[in-house]
């Protein structure tokens, strides 16, 4: 696997935080890199294509998908936001994205999900792939629907996804949540790397966490992706633990989804 290379892979959202990180990693991974977004990605590197689009325009994301042999999808709107921001970026724009790929047959997908499709179990209850999602806002919402639509696209044409529920991905933990949620960014890397190049993935759902002490989520029904995270938030213990404790009702401190459990309602004031 560590050879494997893909001809040209598409990176959407590739502007994010995320996306940013990821632009240098992803690299050894395809010989073309074509990277997209809606921001300014400035000049394009050695192995590196840039073609802007919103996600919204279905023709635009056609021409995107087209010539591409795989999508690492980390596009849309990526905090808690009011339903028509959602609606155009991540519940359109998915459509329009696996709309392409079948199109252009493109034949795996690495979808960016979130632990918001799960964001309104409380801490400490222990959940797997087939536990009942109970997103916590229009953003959890909008990732269920991706999922849900990786999953018909499967099915009915054969277009395989990984989707990545991702935790807290940052270059530290911050908070006492985050010992629990948080994702590498080198664990973030080579997860997807597993999940581009794992052969007969169907529409697999994985939880994107590495190997911290305390965990929520069982990633049992993702083991043929053979993902062996290689770091965890346990260095970072002593020093959040240090920091004064939220009250024990605070979101963060009550749900899997922390503070998104309590963001909006959006437009009450029109």
């Amino acid at each position: 696997m560590e050879d494997a290379q893909i001809g040209r892979l598409l990176l959407t959202g590739a502007a994010g935080g995320l996306g940013r990180v990821l632009r240098e990693r992803l690299k050894p991974m395809a010989k073309t890199l074509r990277l997209s977004d809606v921001q300014s990605l400035g000049d394009p590197r050695p192995g590196e294509e840039i073609q802007p689009c919103d996600l919204s325009d279905k023709q635009a994301v056609d021409r995107l998908v087209q010539g591409c042999d795989a999508v690492v999808h980390m596009g849309g709107v990526s905090v808690e936001r009011p339903f028509e921001e959602i609606l155009e970026a991540n519940i359109k724009g998915v459509f329009h994205l696996y709309e392409a790929a079948r199109r252009h047959q493109v034949r795996r997908i690495v979808f960016a999900s979130s632990n918001h499709t799960i964001g309104f179990y409380r801490q400490g209850e222990r959940l797997d792939a087939q536990t009942p999602t109970r997103p916590d806002g229009y953003y959890g919402l909008s990732k269920v629907y991706g999922e849900q639509m990786a999953s018909f696209y499967h099915d009915r044409y054969g277009i395989e996804t990984v989707s990545i529920r991702i935790g807290t991905s940052v270059a530290e933990p911050a908070d006492r949540r985050a010992l629990h949620t948080w994702l590498s960014f080198g664990d973030l890397t080579e997860l997807i790397r597993r999940s581009l190049f794992t052969p007969d993935v169907g529409h697999t759902v994985v939880f994107g966490m590495s190997d911290n002490r305390d965990v929520w989520w069982d990633n049992r029904l993702a083991a043929h992706l053979a993902y062996a995270p290689a770091d965890s938030s346990e260095p970072f213990r002593a020093g959040i633990e240090a920091q004064p404790a939220p009250a024990a009702d605070d979101p963060v401190m009550v749900y899997q989804g922390g503070v998104f459990t309590a963001r909006g309602p959006f437009g009450d004031a029109d």
